[in-house]
């Protein structure tokens, strides 16, 4: 596992597993961790989508607003980062063949699966009698998806 040191740039070095650990102390309860398995992934999912649906130039929100995703995670795990580019890119594949084969609006789509997914997520929360991490440090929505990503790659052998 890679236990670089990185800083947030408020004196607070933490590596990735130092991340993951403070996250995973908050999703213990079996129920809570079950809705995080598709509620994680689908508020990321529909943030892509309503990113995607700002047209900004030749391309949209979501492509610039993923840079600083990117180096976020670049800096905890160059591994983890890489499967986060490749779901990344699985959600901005969904996004095009979604405005290409449907015809209610993504943006719209998006918010409705994104309200139901938080309602789950707080309701595992209240079922695991913890308020979410991200409470404590708003970095934590960024560290969800990739704690669940750490999972993937223990089950297939890869380092992170």
């Amino acid at each position: 596992m890679d236990r670089r040191a990185t800083c947030d740039g408020m004196g607070d070095a933490r590596s990735m597993q130092d991340w993951l650990d403070a996250y995973g102390a908050s999703h213990q309860n079996p129920l809570n961790k079950n809705i995080h398995w598709f509620a994680v992934p689908a508020i990321y999912l529909t943030i892509v989508g309503l990113l995607w649906s700002v047209p900004v130039g030749p391309v949209n929100l979501a492509v610039l607003a993923l840079i600083p995703v990117f180096i976020f995670y670049v800096r905890l795990s160059l591994s983890l980062t890489v499967g986060m580019m490749a779901w990344t890119g699985l959600c901005l594949a969904i996004c095009y063949q979604y405005e290409a084969m449907v015809s209610f609006p993504l943006w719209q789509a998006s918010l409705i699966v994104f309200v139901v997914a938080w309602i789950g997520q707080f309701y595992g929360h209240k079922v695991e009698g913890v308020k979410p991490s991200f409470f404590e440090d708003i970095q934590f929505l960024m560290i969800g998806p990739a704690w669940l990503m750490s999972f993937i790659y223990t089950k297939l052998g890869i380092k992170y």
